[in-house]
């Protein structure tokens, strides 16, 4: 693709699903992007990733680009100002699950810690009933049974929470796609 290309020729083509006109964006705004992520990440490994992150957010979201609310440039930097704070989230949330590694020597104990405060995290996001039910079955080893017993609820209502609540756990511990 020619670099005569205007903007808005750019914009149509890659809204319209042409490859070309990615990659001619990209080789166009890729150098604002890293320049942006890289000013206020501070790090250019992370700064190339998120350029990546940027265009491949393009691609998926060309259909949701609108010419009457600005112009393609401004809809590519307010994309990487999001991925660009994705990224220090997801750096922010490294450094306090590293900060909760006990010192010395590093073994297998670290991943059970993470994997601990992840899944607390998860417990908290739950509705409190789901939450209650899991915990009294997995902290205190308790049987379904047992569970309706103690808290007053019918047993298929435990079990409607305790399936319901594995499955929002399930979706909420997958691991993420970094390119989304």
């Amino acid at each position: 693709m020619s670099t005569g290309v205007s903007d808005e020729e750019l914009a149509r083509g890659v809204v319209a699903g042409d490859d070309d006109c990615l990659a001619a964006a990209c080789h166009r705004w890729s150098p604002l992007v890293h320049t942006l992520a890289r000013r206020s990440l501070g790090d250019a490994v992370e700064a190339e990733d998120v350029v990546q992150q940027v265009f491949l957010g393009v691609w998926r979201g060309r259909r949701g680009y609108r010419p009457e609310r600005g112009t393609f440039a401004g809809w590519i930097v307010g994309i990487t100002r999001r991925k660009v704070a994705d990224a220090l989230s997801a750096r922010s949330r490294r450094h306090e699950l590293t900060a909760l590694v006990p010192a010395g020597p590093v073994t297998d104990r670290v991943e059970t810690v993470l994997d601990r405060v992840l899944v607390h995290r998860a417990l908290a996001g739950l509705p409190a009933p789901q939450r209650h039910v899991l915990v009294l079955a997995y902290y205190e080893d308790l049987t379904q049974a047992q569970i309706a017993e103690r808290t007053g609820l019918p047993l298929g209502t435990v079990k409607s929470h305790t399936r319901r609540g594995l499955d929002r756990l399930r979706q909420c511990l997958k691991p993420t796609d970094l390119y989304t």
